[in-house]
């Protein structure tokens, strides 16, 4: 019997298909991850029932897929995917298969995922059904393709970066002939949208052997087909080799895009699509580093980067040469202890300079608010209006 709560949960739907003469098993990275002993968050579950048989076993479900086999069930409260047995052929983009048929063979269903480690299925009683060696390959930490790697890369070639980002997430191997495969099929990753390979970074990124991946990405020259990455060898050497496990995700992109792109950070963010949000965070982290390479952590540097990016950086910089002492622990602590963490802490406003000063709007109100919170960082006056009122007209700034 299975002993995890969302394989538990998901008991009933396998039951009611297999009541009804359908084949049902838990497939997919759910499995894997039980396997591994990581943690599941959802199952996935693949049947010989074709899509309108599936529908006419549950009274609630959603057509979320319904051309490639996936029908949501809905569940006491619950969503499963349920997937039909399928094969695929003809990847003329590269990436999504022509055609789709509907097969009733578990096998044949296993024989078109991407790893060995990913083919594996398991029905209600917790055996496991492994025709391509996927448990040896995982005790082996090996990631190897089910078949031809060839063939499995010219279907799908973000794979490659799937593969990568395994490497990181799992901190496992590349099987030889899986590697050689990558560094051959390289140039297909040129066919994948931007969108594809950003997600598949984002999780590279966030792995615990991010390092290693990167090196992957160098020796089998997929990062000559990453937005912004071609001709980037040395810096991604460069990134490699730091220490990336002690970063976070966003962390791991502050010292790509320094490495990649120190004089203005934000074509090279652009060209990932990254949302616009984070690439305001990002090359805010990287003029904050540079500045702290250049000018060491001060209060004023502090207040200017904001919370979030202080410690992105500070935790980027602690892992480069020439800023040991940098630690991002002493930008969080010293940010909070500043006296302002920004303009809407400070006890006066622009209407109140006009009102003071007797002069006409201008950029002269941007200039003496930032004078204002300097002088409050500094110590040199208190956070008090009238305070702040007489310390202006004594330094001849109204």
């Amino acid at each position: 019997m299975i002993d995890h709560p969302f394989f538990r949960q998901a008991l009933p739907v396998i039951d009611r298909l297999e009541a009804a003469g359908y084949e049902a098993f838990f497939v997919g990275g759910a499995v894997r991850d039980l396997f591994l002993g990581r943690p599941v968050h959802d199952v996935d579950i693949a049947t010989s029932a074709v899509p309108a048989e599936v529908k006419a076993v549950f009274g609630h479900t959603v057509d979320v897929g319904i051309d490639h086999g996936t029908i949501l069930v809905l569940h006491n409260g619950a969503g499963f995917e349920v997937t039909t047995f399928r094969t695929e052929s003809d990847y003329t983009d590269f990436r999504r298969p022509d055609r789709v048929e509907f097969v009733r063979s578990l096998y044949e269903d296993l024989k078109r995922r991407d790893f060995t480690m990913n083919a594996m299925a398991m029905n209600k009683s917790g055996e496991w059904i492994d025709p391509f060696g996927g448990k040896e390959d995982i005790e082996r930490r090996s990631i190897r393709t089910v078949g031809q790697a060839a063939e499995r890369f010219s279907e799908d070639a973000l794979r490659m970066m799937r593969a990568a980002r395994f490497v990181s997430q799992l901190c496992f191997n590349l099987h030889p002939q899986t590697k050689e495969a990558m560094t051959g099929h390289a140039p297909l990753l040129g066919h994948i949208a931007v969108e594809r390979k950003l997600n598949e970074m984002d999780k590279l990124f966030g792995g615990r052997s991010a390092g290693k991946a990167v090196s992957i990405l160098i020796e089998t020259g997929l990062y000559q087909y990453l937005p912004g990455l071609s001709g980037q060898k040395a810096a991604l050497d460069r990134l490699a080799g730091l220490p990336l496990e002690k970063l976070t995700a966003e962390q791991v992109w502050t010292a790509a895009a320094y490495l990649c792109a120190e004089a203005d950070p934000v074509p090279f963010l652009t060209a990932w699509r990254l949302p616009q949000k984070r690439i305001k965070r990002i090359s805010r982290s990287v003029g904050t580093l540079n500045r702290f390479f250049a000018e060491g952590i001060t209060d004023w540097q502090l207040f200017q980067a904001g919370l979030e990016s202080a410690v992105d950086a500070a935790a980027v910089a602690s892992l480069l040469p020439g800023a040991k002492e940098i630690d991002a622990r002493d930008a969080a602590s010293g940010f909070e202890a500043l006296p302002i963490k920004s303009r809407h802490d400070l006890a006066i406003t622009g209407s109140e300079l006009l009102q003071w000063a007797d002069k006409p709007r201008g950029p002269w109100i941007k200039e003496v608010l930032e004078r204002t919170e300097q002088a409050v960082i500094a110590g040199d006056v208190q956070n008090e209006r009238m305070e702040i009122e007489r310390w202006l007209r004594a330094c001849n700034l109204l």
